[in-house]
């Protein structure tokens, strides 16, 4: 299969795949097009480009264009006009807390919260201009007008929040027009970026577009370009907007990084020490800031993952990494807010980490109990669900022993090893027995349980094991059998 240069829509190398969508296509009546074109759109904003997406609706375009006649539009001008907010944008809840970051989800009710209430007449003028212009494939002329919108939606929330500063019935009201958990913050946010929007685009050129290891030459590098950004002279007069040119900029950099929380170094290196109180006087102090924001991030990630029964070992790897980072760069030995901070975070993993781990020896030994025949059902085994749930908790004690240290959670890792390494290298000679021993009747559940052994030893002691650990089972079902074959005369 090969992929085609439409932004991931396969085809084959005739191209009949694409042939056959575009038939498909003109298939559809105009209002039919018409609706997918939205749904498409809004999906975008909420979700994200998905692959395949773009490619679809720059064909249903390209047919809307070819008819005459002209239908109703939604989404396009929302998409544009969010365009420069991408880079900020985290697919988590929207009562996020991450400075400078805005949920993907809150954006569209606050493109609504524009069109109904900020500045309605003014929205749908442009908005159905950029529509137009869209149909046309006049990138220029949608370019104009989106810069147009996004400098009248400034200037409107402008107003709009200095009007309800200090009234706290105004700010309520405004919370609810908006309709996101943390309105006014969300709104702030989207100012900072869109009057920014020119210099970071232009320092999202400059940037590298990967950096393995933020050492002093990238560091250096990302300074230069953020500091020259910040001293242009259209934004010399305007304190806010250097201020937002700094923060943009630093998550900018952070976006580049495989390992998000080296940018701490852009704040030490600013700062030439590692002392708390130096960096903290430092303008790129909003770094360690950010990432201090992503690390909790990263622990309601943890818990909504593990709640969901989902594998966590990246999140943990992530949360160590940044843990230890932090503690390396900067001197947290003595009291201060970021140490603080820091501490609050290893408690929370650590809280995290402990319920759910000191639980696995109890899990493990309900499932692989030795259990009298009468106990068992004729032709039953194991729950798969329970013991796919009782796997991936014992493969978290795995994980968590690689990162206990940093995660303050080394005593209770060690302490349910332990337990587990005991009980499985004792229990799992019981259960073979029992299998050898086993009729037919009883027979699937006992094989049941010693396969999830094998899938727990797998993790505990590793696959050589745990193949041995197969084998052995093999030659007790061979053995049983053997015992059960009558001897002829």
């Amino acid at each position: 299969m090969v992929q085609s240069s439409q932004r991931g829509v396969p085809m084959t190398s005739d191209g009949s795949s694409i042939e056959r969508l575009r038939g498909y296509l003109q298939t559809l009546s105009l209002e039919a097009r018409a609706m997918l074109v939205a749904e498409l759109e809004r999906a975008m904003l909420r979700e994200g480009d998905v692959a395949g997406s773009e490619f679809v609706l720059q064909e249903l375009r390209r047919t809307i264009r070819a008819s005459s006649q002209q239908v109703p539009r939604i989404g396009d001008a929302a998409r544009k006009f969010f365009t420069p907010i991408e880079p900020f944008l985290i697919d988590g809840p929207a009562d996020h807390k991450r400075v400078g970051r805005l949920a993907r989800v809150s954006l569209e009710p606050m493109w609504q919260w524009i069109g109904r209430d900020l500045m309605p007449a003014e929205a749908k003028a442009l908005s159905e201009d950029i529509d137009r212009a869209l149909l046309a494939d006049d990138r220029t002329k949608v370019e104009q007008l989106v810069r147009a919108l996004h400098d009248r939606a400034i200037q409107r929330m402008n107003d709009t929040i200095a009007a309800i500063e200090g009234n706290e019935r105004a700010r309520r009201r405004f919370s609810v027009e908006v309709g996101t958990p943390r309105a006014l913050e969300d709104v702030k946010t989207l100012i900072g970026i869109l009057g920014v929007r020119d210099p970071i685009a232009e320092l999202a050129r400059r940037l590298p577009e990967h950096i393995r290891a933020f050492e002093r030459e990238y560091v250096d590098q990302a300074r230069s370009l953020i500091d020259t950004a910040v001293a242009q002279t259209s934004l010399q007069n305007h304190a806010a907007k250097r201020r937002d040119l700094l923060l943009y900029g630093v998550i900018i950099a952070m976006s580049r990084l495989a390992a998000p929380w080296q940018l701490i170094r852009i704040a030490t290196r600013a700062a030439e020490s590692d002392d708390t109180t130096r960096i903290a006087e430092n303008r790129y102090a909003v770094a360690v800031t950010i990432v201090l924001g992503e690390l909790e991030s990263m622990v309601s990630e943890l818990r909504s993952e593990l709640k969901a029964g989902r594998p966590v070992a990246s999140l943990l790897k992530g949360l160590h990494d940044g843990a230890r980072g932090m503690r390396t760069e900067m001197d947290l030995s003595v009291d201060s807010a970021w140490s603080r901070q820091l501490a609050a975070i290893r408690g929370a993993v650590s809280n995290i980490l402990t319920a759910e781990i000191e639980t696995v020896p109890g899990r493990v030994r309900r499932l692989l109990r030795p259990r009298p025949a009468n106990e068992i059902a004729p032709g039953s085994s194991l729950d798969t669900i329970d013991v796919h749930d009782v796997e991936a908790r014992v493969e978290l004690v795995g994980a968590c022993r690689h990162y206990a240290s940093e995660l303050a959670a080394s005593e209770v890792t060690q302490r349910t090893h332990s337990e587990l390494t005991q009980y499985l290298e004792t229990g799992i000679r019981i259960l073979l027995d029992a299998l050898r021993h086993s009729d037919n009747a009883e027979r699937p559940f006992r094989q049941s349980q010693v396969d999830a052994a094998v899938r727990f030893c797998r993790t505990v002691f590793g696959a050589d094991y745990a193949g041995l650990l197969a084998k052995a089972a093999d030659v007790a079902v061979q053995g049983a059998a053997a015992e059960r074959k009558p001897i002829r005369a």
